[in-house]
């Protein structure tokens, strides 16, 4: 089955959901570490763990090089974007505290937060306003004396609309407050510096943008914010073994038990594919993409698209809203069986984004690619919808 599966020609526009193809030497890489490394970190001090703690090192690297961060014990490794943001929402906020979102937020961050309102914190979302974009006004509005952290997604999973992380940076600067950004969709995509647009935390995953494999993710912490976080697990770190205490110091304070050290190296290969190839010409090559289908999906009238044309402040994805002519699920059931295209239909883990938009509950199919999809297949996606709404 599976290999009758790989060998089918397929269309993959599901990249906001996860990368394929993984970026080359992922799966050597994880393999090598499986068959010839096979040890722990920061335990023992033989070849085999020494070569596992500099290649973990080298990610940290990596990744400061990557987003302009300048502290690698900083670098926080997790299981996850998830786990990222759940250390951070409930690592931080305490009853009475309150919390600042955009109506767009992916339930990686809804969900912890709606859990904390039975522990007494609080949060409000932020308008949109004009073409797209969050009500800095509104914002600044809404901020409290008892507000503590601002979550933003940098870029909706629904639309793929890019929110003004620096503005939000700038202002919560002046009022004090922690600022963390959910880099899902633009890690790996958009250019991210974080000398220019300072954060408190930046949430990355590996299996999106970066082209890594899932089960991985990175965590990059302010100083401040790093002393104010109560760990969400504590074990052992394999330092400070005297003690039952939790080491206080970076990374060992929030990096408990063995981690996940295949993923780690297919990371590392990952990212250094991307600086071999480049960001900016990642980053242009997804905008052709990007061009290419909106301009395409403006022959098809009575459908929806959501979110701005502004391609300055949008990621290679379009989410389309059919109803007015087919059932979304149909559409999509139709691009997968009989055109080989998948894309995702539905809510996308994000409730509150749809009805920002007025496409809840119907949802919308999402079209997400990145650099390694091609003009021909968003051609032979925009000829199947033709086919499909005729």
């Amino acid at each position: 089955m599976s290999q009758e599966f790989l060998s089918t020609r397929t269309v993959y526009l599901d990249q906001a959901a996860t990368s394929r193809p993984k970026a080359a030497g992922v799966g050597e890489a994880m393999r090598f570490y499986i068959d010839e490394v096979c040890a722990n970190v920061n335990r023992s001090t033989y070849a085999a763990a020494t070569d596992a703690a500099m290649r973990v090192l080298d990610v940290r690297e990596q990744l400061c090089a990557l987003f302009g961060f300048g502290d690698p014990t900083h670098v926080i490794f997790t299981p996850g974007q998830t786990v990222s943001l759940n250390m951070v929402i409930k690592g931080l906020l305490r009853p009475g505290d309150h919390a600042l979102v955009s109506p767009l937020e992916h339930n990686g961050v809804m969900r912890p937060l709606t859990q904390l309102l039975e522990h007494g914190v609080s949060f409000d979302r932020i308008p949109l306003a004009g073409d797209d974009t969050l009500d800095l006004d509104a914002a600044r509005r809404m901020i409290r004396p008892n507000t503590r952290l601002v979550v933003l997604t940098h870029a909706s999973n629904v639309s793929g609309t890019i929110l003004p992380i620096l503005e939000i940076s700038t202002l919560c600067r002046e009022k004090g407050v922690f600022f963390a950004v959910d880099a899902a969709q633009t890690a790996g995509h958009v250019p991210i510096d974080l000398t220019a647009t300072p954060v408190d935390a930046l949430c990355v995953p590996a299996h999106k943008g970066l082209r890594g494999p899932s089960g991985i993710g990175a965590l990059l912490l302010s100083p401040a914010l790093a002393k104010a976080l109560d760990p969400l697990i504590t074990g052992g770190t394999g330092s400070d073994s005297h003690t039952e205490v939790q080491p206080d110091y970076m990374p060992d304070r929030f990096e408990s038990g063995t981690p996940n050290l295949p993923g780690l190296y297919g990371l590392h290969a990952a990212l250094r594919e991307l600086e071999q190839e480049g960001l900016p010409t990642r980053h242009a090559q997804e905008k052709t993409l990007l061009l290419q289908l909106l301009s395409g999906l403006e022959a098809f009238p009575d459908i929806r698209i959501l979110g701005t044309r502004d391609l300055a402040r949008k990621v290679g994805l379009v989410s389309v809203d059919f109803t007015a002519r087919r059932d979304n699920a149909d559409v999509a059931d139709r691009l997968a069986t009989e055109f080989g295209i998948f894309t995702r239909c539905g809510l996308h883990c994000a409730p509150n984004a749809h009805k920002t938009y007025g496409t809840f509950p119907q949802g919308t199919v999402r079209f997400s690619f990145n650099n390694t999809n091609s003009a021909k297949e968003i051609d032979d996606t925009l000829r199947a919808i033709h086919t499909i709404l005729k």
